[in-house]
């Protein structure tokens, strides 16, 4: 069973598409979540879901603070479970849009985002998650010190992050392995001490 892990709709459960999707655990939710209120980047964030699947994480940051989320799914079943769940949360913050992630993020965008998810399946390959971030960094869709979490299997190799980026963190739960990456800025390398 998914559900929130905290916030104002902690413990409330979700629905999760019946197949072709890979929901975040909620031990490696606790933990993606932990982090990113260390870096101090989710209250009041405009953070976007890529692959949303059931939405559990864009959700989770929804119920944690942010002020407005964007689920991302091309699929159309996966659409609806995010709209049920945004319904059933009462979440009034929460867009759901289908479409493919990479058309989505070449769009222009209607606002920045300090908060990035992309949790896409692992048999997406390599050279499309690395054109997705390079696109995702040509655009004026990220504020200066956005943090962009990308979910992969540990056997993936890491992604290939854009120029002018940098690797914040690495950290790995069983098969799959969270990256923290963003922008480079003078602060960040400070922020990411003891990480």
């Amino acid at each position: 069973m998914t559900r929130i892990v905290a916030g104002t709709v902690g413990g409330r459960s979700l629905q999760v598409p019946p197949k072709g999707t890979r929901p975040t655990s909620d031990r490696v939710r606790e933990a993606i979540f932990s982090r990113l209120e260390h870096y101090g980047v989710l209250d009041g964030a405009y953070v976007l879901d890529l692959y949303a699947g059931s939405g559990a994480l864009g959700l989770e940051a929804a119920s944690r603070g942010a002020q407005k989320v964007v689920l991302v799914d091309a699929a159309r079943v996966a659409a609806e479970v995010c709209r049920t769940n945004v319904k059933t949360l009462g979440l009034t913050n929460v867009q759901v849009v289908q479409d493919k992630a990479e058309k989505f993020v070449l769009s222009p965008p209607a606002t920045t985002w300090d908060v990035v998810f992309i949790d896409p399946p692992y048999d997406v390959s390599e050279a499309v998650v690395a054109e997705l971030l390079r696109q995702l960094a040509q655009t004026s869709a990220l504020v200066e010190d956005a943090v962009v979490v990308v979910e992969r299997s540990t056997r993936s190799p890491e992604p290939t992050w854009p120029s002018g980026w940098e690797l914040l963190a690495r950290k790995d739960y069983g098969e799959t392995a969270v990256y923290y990456a963003g922008p480079a800025t003078a602060e960040e390398p400070q922020a990411a001490a003891g990480s």
